[in-house]
């Protein structure tokens, strides 16, 4: 693990898997909201034994990276965890010159890459949206139900074992999520406020994102963020809308948020790991 540290004085905190000799490529990875960066080892270690360095900070206010209350993102907390992904991506880029960088978001992490790319997609090679969606429809969704997030995800798993059912089918792993401290928490309403404003105003209309960028969006069809895949849908429509012509859109029959997580874990890894080498770039929908 390293270090670095943030514009306004956060540290973040990195955590690295390298395989053995040169990395064909480097794997930057953004996790999602109220996790942290070492739930990604799974993927991280087989990666590695495709060749792939595989990096993934926890966010300011998550994990190691956590400096007060957790959630807490700081004034302007959520551009400023955007631009921690960029200065990471320079790092690495630094560290791995003239390798190829894949920038992997999952939720709220693929929220941020989202917008990253926005920007500055020059600085990255592929681009993988895991457990994404429309943001600015997610928002709408969350409104009219009261803004109850628990209970919105959880509706349509009633009755209930626990209160994160609509991770994965996976008991074990959402028993273990439930019981680590940095886990089940959400960003602190200001910057969350931010977030929605920058969903409306900028997401919603991708018109930036170069249209050779290498696009793969990965979501489980009863993911309760995709409102039966409508908002997923309309993620990768306005993808297409902006003329992007290397996206692929693969979605996993009864998988729930946390594909990654998921019973079949192993096979959602092995697609990403063939689109990442262009083993199968067709799209399935």
């Amino acid at each position: 693990m390293f270090t670095f540290t943030s514009s306004d004085g956060v540290k973040i905190h990195v955590r690295e898997w390298l395989p053995t000799g040169s990395p064909v490529g480097i794997v930057q990875i953004a996790h999602g909201m109220g996790e942290y960066a070492a739930r990604y080892g799974h993927l991280a270690e087989r990666l590695t034994e495709h060749g792939y360095a595989v990096y993934a900070n926890d966010h300011r206010g998550h994990g190691h990276s956590m400096a007060g209350a957790p959630g807490e993102l700081g004034a302007d907390g959520w551009n400023l965890l955007v631009n921690d992904l960029v200065t990471l991506t320079g790092l690495l880029r630094e560290r791995h010159p003239g390798v190829p960088l894949v920038l992997f978001g999952h939720s709220l992490g693929s929220f941020a890459v989202q917008q990253y790319i926005l920007d500055h997609s020059a600085l990255v090679d592929d681009v993988v949206l895991c457990g994404s969606t429309a943001v600015d429809g997610l928002f709408e969704v969350i409104a009219a139900a009261g803004g109850d997030l628990l209970e919105l995800f959880n509706a349509e798993f009633q009755p209930v074992r626990t209160t994160a059912d609509w991770l994965s089918r996976d008991e074990a792993q959402v028993d273990a999520y439930i019981a680590h401290l940095w886990c089940g928490f959400e960003i602190d309403p200001a910057n969350m406020g931010a977030l929605a404003e920058v969903a409306a105003q900028r997401l919603s209309e991708p018109k930036t994102v170069p249209t050779d960028l290498p696009v793969y969006v990965m979501v489980g069809d009863r993911d309760p963020l995709n409102a039966g895949l409508r908002l997923s849908d309309l993620l990768v429509e306005r993808y297409r809308a902006a003329g992007l012509t290397d996206l692929t859109y693969r979605v996993y029959p009864g998988a729930r948020h946390e594909i990654l997580n998921e019973i079949n874990r192993e096979e959602v890894e092995s697609d990403l790991l063939a689109w990442l080498s262009r083993g199968d770039t067709t799209p399935t929908r």
